[in-house]
C-alpha cells in the first residue's frame, strides 16, 4: 500500500487526531490537504494553541479542545499521539473506531526497508550512529520517529532502495502490529512506570519490535541485558548479539577482545573497531557502537565505521562536548533525566568529575545514585527541586567520605561556581538525574541554556 492508497481509503471517513503538538502538525496538514474530514483534539485551550488554532480551522479542521477533549470520540479512525496511553481510547474502540498512529501508518506505507531502534537507554545515540554510517556508505537515509522527525508525510518521496531509520519509544510501540526489517534492542530496565501499567506492559511494548518479524528479518540484542537476551527468542528472524564479555563471544555479533570491537558470524571473526578510535566517552557508547556495527553488517564497510567513529562527537544533549576552556572540558548531558542515565554518564570518565545535577522529581529513587556519585565525583553542585534528595543519597551512601557538596540558586550560579573551582584536566558535566520541568519546558531547553552559559565564560 502506498501513502496515496491510504489517503484515498480515508475519503468519506471521519478522522480524529489526538494532540496538536509539533509531531502531529505534519500529519494534520497531510490529511487536510488530501481532503480528509479531520477533528484535531487537544487538552490545551484555544488561547494556549495561539495562531495554530486559526490556521487549522482555516484549512478546514474542526477543533475539540480543553479538559473534555477525549469525551465521546467516535470517529472512524483515530490517530493516537504517543504520549496518550491506549486505555484512554478503549471506549472509542468499543464504539468501532480504528485506533492507529502516525508511525503505525508509516510502517504500512513505507516503500523501503525499515531499521528501528528501541531500548531504555542509548536508543537516540545508536539510531544516529546507524543513520550516519549508512549515509557515509552512500545510502539514502530517512531518519525519524521518536528522535523528533515525523516521516509519514514524506513517504511519497522515499525510494525502495532507501533506508528508513527510526527510533521508537515504548509508547509508540504499545499498539504496533508490524516489525522492522532490522530491529535493535539496546537494553531494558525499569522506566516510564508512571505511565505504563507495570513493567510487564513496558517489556511487551518493546518486544513488538521483534514479534512481527518474518524469517528474513534481523534482530540485534544486548546479550549482557537479561531482558533483551530473553526477548530475542520472540523473533522469527536471525539474531545478532553484542556483549562486553570477551570470554563468551556470540555465534553471530559483536564482542570485545583486547582493546577492540570484534565481529563474528558463520564466515569467521575479524577486528572491526579499535576502542581508541571511538571519540564518544563511556562504556555505554562502546555498547552503542557494537549495536550499530551489528545492524549495518553487509551495508557499511569496516573502513567507513572506523572513519566515522574517529569524528563522531555525539548527539546534542547526550554527553555532548560543549567546550574546552583553560584545560577543562565541559559536557552537556541534559538528556539524563533519571538517576540511571546520570550513573551511566558518570561512569564514562576515567577520573572524578565536577557534577551539576538536580531538577524535578519523577518518582524514581535516588538511593542507587549516591554510591556512584561518591565514586566518580570530586565536587557536587546541586540546583533544582531534587537537590535535597540527591544530597541525601550521596551522604547516606556507605562509601560517603565527605564529598564536597554545594547548592546553587540558579544555573548561572552553578556554572560560575564550577568554572571557579575547575582546574586543568578537569571535566565538568551537567547530568541532572531529574526532569527539567521545574525550570524549563524540556531537556533541550535546559541543555541549551547550559551551553550558552558555558560558551559565554571568558577565555
Amino acid at each position: 500500500m502506498t501513502l496515496q492508497d491510504y489517503l484515498h481509503a480515508l475519503q468519506g471517513k471521519r478522522v480524529a487526531v489526538i494532540g496538536i503538538g509539533v509531531s502531529n502538525q505534519p500529519l494534520l496538514r497531510l490529511l487536510l490537504e488530501a481532503g480528509v474530514s479531520v477533528t484535531a483534539c487537544d487538552k490545551k485551550d484555544r488561547a494556549a494553541l495561539g495562531p495554530m488554532a486559526h490556521e487549522l480551522e482555516a484549512a478546514g479542521c474542526a477543533l475539540r479542545l480543553g479538559e473534555d477533549y477525549l469525551e465521546g470520540l467516535d470517529q472512524d479512525v483515530i490517530f493516537r499521539t504517543p504520549g496518550l496511553h491506549p486505555r484512554y481510547l478503549e471506549a472509542a474502540r468499543a464504539r468501532g473506531s480504528v485506533v492507529t498512529s502516525e508511525m503505525e501508518v508509516f510502517f504500512e506505507v513505507c516503500p523501503c526497508p525499515i531499521l528501528a531502534v528501541t531500548g531504555s537507554d542509548g536508543k537516540t545515540t545508536t539510531t544516529t550512529i546507524i543513520a550516519r554510517l549508512l549515509q557515509a556508505a552512500g545510502h539514502k537515509v530517512h531518519l525519524g520517529g521518536n528522535i523528533g522527525h515525523p516521516l509519514l508525510s514524506e513517504a511519497d518521496d522515499i525510494r525502495p532502495e532507501d533506508w528508513a531509520v527510526v527510533e521508537l519509544s515504548s509508547f509508540q510501540l504499545l499498539t504496533m502490529r508490524r516489525s522492522p526489517r532490522i530491529a535493535v534492542l539496546t537494553n531494558l530496565a525499569p522506566n516510564h512506570l508512571d505511565i505504563h501499567t507495570d513493567m510487564a506492559e513496558y517489556i511487551n511494548a518493546k518486544a513488538a519490535l521483534l514479534d512481527y518479524q518474518s524469517s528474513d528479518g534481523t534482530a540485534v540484542c544486548n546479550w549482557d541485558n537479561d531482558i533483551t537476551r530473553e526477548l530475542s527468542s520472540r523473533t522469527r528472524g536471525k539474531v545478532f548479539y553484542f556483549t562486553r564479555n570477551p570470554d563468551h563471544p556470540p555465534a553471530a555479533g559483536c564482542f570485545l577482545r583486547g582493546e577492540a570491537i570484534w565481529y563474528r558470524d558463520e564466515n569467521g571473526e575479524r577486528e572491526v573497531l579499535p576502542l581508541a578510535d571511538i571519540l564518544l566517552p563511556g562504556v555505554h557508547n562502546v555498547e552503542n557502537c557494537m549495536a550499530a556495527i551489528c545492524a549495518v553488517q553487509g551495508l557499511v564497510p569496516d573502513g567507513v565505521i572506523r572513519d566515522f567513529a574517529r569524528t563522531f562527537g555525539g548527539v546534542e544533549h547526550r554527553i555532548e562536548l560543549v567546550r574546552e576552556r583553560r584545560g577543562v572540558r565541559w559536557y552537556n548531558d541534559s538528556i539524563a533525566s533519571s538517576p540511571s542515565r546520570t550513573m551511566a554518564g558518570l561512569r564514562s570518565f576515567q577520573s572524578k568529575v565536577i557534577l551539576i545535577a538536580g531538577g524535578k522529581d519523577k518518582g524514581i529513587s535516588y538511593a542507587p545514585l549516591g554510591p556512584v556519585i561518591n565514586e566518580h565525583v570530586k565536587l557536587l553542585i546541586l540546583c533544582g527541586a531534587t537537590a535535597g534528595a540527591i544530597r541525601t543519597a550521596a551522604v547516606e551512601a556507605e562509601n560517603y567520605e565527605g564529598l564536597e557538596i554545594h547548592e546553587a540558586a540558579s544555573y548561572p550560579a552553578a556554572v560560575a561556581l564550577a568554572a571557579e573551582r575547575a582546574g586543568e584536566g578537569d571535566v565538568v558535566i551537567l547530568s541532572p538525574a531529574s526532569t527539567s520541568f521545574d525550570r524549563f519546558k524540556n531537556f533541550e531547553e535546559r541543555g541549551q541554556v547550559f551551553k550558552e552559559l558555558v560558551r559565554a565564560l571568558p577565555e
